[in-house]
């Protein structure tokens, strides 16, 4: 997900080169620029990207408990454990535990999913797109709608464009 946001980022400042190159530019690419700027997904996208590359934000995560005591739920702590930890940066679960030389060791254990699931998920995500009601806000599902935006503005820029032959 990550990639994808910073990345499709990337597309629209490689565009804005063509400023220099070509005629007409900025008239052209002004709608765009518009489109992006008052579209909620398209808006939460470029405020998650800096969020990602200038605060280190991850963006998304979600768990869900459905059920869970952690004496059924989970084996027995290691011994040196210093503290059961959920969803750190990999998404694992698991036990801290403190080594001879002092230094900590991660030890990771299976949550059963009938307990706990889970999941990564846009933290507040938009409920529009292109004046379209986003029913699906699924990782999966808004990183294709960027795409295939950003496809559509890359091809609009060929069209316009790519010199012909």
């Amino acid at each position: 997900m990550a990639n994808v946001v910073v990345a499709g980022r990337a597309v629209s400042n490689v565009l804005q080169k063509l400023r220099n190159r070509v005629q007409g530019f900025d008239d052209w690419y002004k709608p765009w620029q518009q489109e992006m700027i008052q579209d909620p997904l398209l808006k939460y996208l470029y405020k998650l990207r800096t969020a990602i590359l200038k605060e280190g934000e991850e963006g998304a995560t979600t768990m869900r408990v459905i059920s869970f005591d952690s004496v059924r739920d989970l084996p027995p702590a290691p011994p040196g454990s210093t503290f059961f930890f959920t969803e750190e940066q990999n998404g694992g679960s698991g036990w801290n535990v403190r080594l001879e030389d002092g230094s900590i060791q991660r030890i990771y254990v299976s949550i059963p999913e009938d307990r706990v699931r889970s999941f990564l998920a846009f933290t507040d995500p938009p409920s529009e797109h292109l004046g379209a009601p986003l029913h699906d806000a699924s990782l999966r599902h808004v990183c294709e709608l960027y795409v295939q935006y950003l496809q559509r503005l890359v091809n609009a820029a060929e069209q316009r464009f790519a010199p012909t032959n």
